[in-house]
């Protein structure tokens, strides 16, 4: 066959090493040796010897998901051989996380991650009931963790004395070490008036990094995820 399709740029090679690696700008392709966790109904492909199994969250993390319509609905995939994973063709990113590190995310953007990493469904801190119920896998240990985003990620420094305020619904991820609280940025009286559709942003304070998508979140998308 001849043609741009099956030039280099399209046809994936082997993996040299196992794990994750970034196969184009909307697929991550993970090498498995072994287990490895990602989001179901993300595999596209596979080739080689693999099982996929649904993994629960927990007592604890079905009630949160169903109180909250969050969560982060996980498969375990087992064996040995390579997998492609992609979400709705969003851009694909990978985050190496250190020993010491922790990396809060929005289960939305999970693609999927080592089985090294360690992982729970928090609350935001300083959202409160007002947040509508703000809640955020955090990932710690060390590994790899692939992450979707719609376009591509502001990647925006926080330190100390200058903090950053977020929309909610854009709000990709932080790093460790930032405190979160809500603002609000409109008056009472602006909201009785129809207000500018920007009441109320995560405030992140201290020093380090939060990733912010650039686009909000539809409310049909909302209640997707």
């Amino acid at each position: 066959m001849k043609g741009d399709l099956f030039s280099s740029a399209h046809v994936v090679r082997p993996a040299v090493e196992p794990g994750m690696s970034v196969e184009n700008a909307k697929c991550i392709k993970y090498a498995v040796n072994g287990d490895m966790y990602a989001r179901q109904g993300a595999m596209v492909a596979y080739r080689g010897s693999l099982q996929f199994e649904r993994k629960g969250q927990g007592v604890g993390g079905m009630l949160k998901r169903a109180v909250t319509g969050e969560g982060l609905p996980l498969m375990t995939v087992r064996g040995q051989g390579e997998a492609w994973f992609a979400h709705e063709a969003q851009n694909c990113f990978v985050v190496e996380v250190e020993p010491g590190d922790q990396f809060t995310v929005n289960g939305r953007n999970v693609l999927c991650f080592d089985a090294s990493l360690s992982y729970e469904i928090k609350t935001v801190k300083g959202s409160g009931i007002a947040g509508g119920g703000l809640f955020n896998s955090v990932f710690g240990g060390q590994g790899r963790l692939g992450l979707v985003c719609e376009g591509n990620p502001l990647v925006i420094p926080v330190t100390a004395g200058s903090p950053v305020y977020a929309d909610t619904d854009a709000v990709v991820g932080w790093t460790a070490h930032l405190q979160t609280s809500l603002h609000r940025s409109q008056s009472i009286g602006s909201m009785l008036r129809g207000g500018s559709g920007e009441a109320v942003q995560l405030m992140l304070q201290g020093e380090g990094f939060v990733v912010v998508r650039p686009s909000e979140a539809t409310p049909q998308k909302t209640q997707q995820h």
